[in-house]
């Protein structure tokens, strides 16, 4: 039974509003090389990735990101890079999918309705290989093992090539990140934050008033205008004589 909060996690997560830079339908014309490194060598790219999703700091590494039970509990902080190792060989599958849960949590971004309808069709063909492969074993139909064979197989396939998908996907968003299309880098987050969409939105910054207009001094026109300010006194006004001529004045006793 998953816990609440788990599900909190998950209604949140659903509520993302950024988009993939690219879909599990594009990723082989997104990167065709990586694609293939990651059909051929999946826990190799999953180990990169997750580190590259850490900003290659290792001291953050929690097992499964933080997504599993068992998260915090292998000894991490000893040594994170022989967990990681080991949780990419043993847990695949975890191991993919805990790096595309850190990427969505981080920078917001829900998924498509086709990515949820490959991922889906992916799951049930594994569940219908495994339900053909108890009934052939049950009944012991010849017929029937060789169909849970080839659903196996096929369901094997389908689980390899969605898992090099989506782990081209989770690259070409992290050079996205890191500024190869021609954005700047973003900064390293100190700690993993879920952000939620009913947070209100900030007021923009700003005055609330209007600035009060520039002074006007002896009928010059403001500086703004594209005339100097006024210089007081004005330079054609000769400096005051003291004392003044004519003084005193005429016809008073002196």
């Amino acid at each position: 039974m998953p816990s609440q909060e788990y599900m909190d996690k998950l209604q949140v997560r659903q509520n993302y509003r950024n988009l993939w830079h690219t879909d599990l339908m594009h990723t082989i014309q997104a990167d065709t090389g990586y694609c293939c490194f990651a059909l051929w060598c999946g826990p190799c790219a999953s180990y990169l990735l997750r580190k590259r999703a850490l900003y290659n700091d290792m001291s953050r590494y929690v097992c499964c990101a933080g997504y599993m039970p068992c998260s915090g509990r292998c000894g991490e902080s000893r040594c994170p890079e022989f967990c990681l190792c080991t949780e990419v060989f043993l847990c695949f599958g975890n191991s993919v999918a805990s790096t595309r849960f850190l990427l969505q949590d981080e920078f917001n971004i829900q998924t498509t309705q086709c990515d949820n309808c490959i991922i889906g069709f992916m799951f049930c063909l594994q569940q219908l290989a495994c339900i053909f492969s108890i009934v052939a074993m049950i009944v012991g139909s010849e017929e029937i093992s060789e169909a849970s064979q080839l659903l196996s197989l096929l369901s094997e396939l389908v689980y390899c090539s969605v898992c090099a998908c989506m782990q081209t996907q989770h690259k070409v968003e992290m050079d996205k990140r890191d500024g190869m299309f021609g954005d700047r880098p973003m900064a390293v987050p100190p700690v993993q934050q879920m952000s939620r969409i009913d947070q209100p939105i900030p007021p923009s910054a700003g005055y609330a008033y209007p600035a009060p207009p520039p002074t006007q001094a002896y009928g010059y026109p403001p500086p703004h205008q594209g005339y100097p300010a006024p210089n007081y006194p004005p330079a054609a006004y000769p400096p005051p004589a003291y004392p003044p001529s004519g003084y005193p004045p005429t016809g008073y006793p002196k």
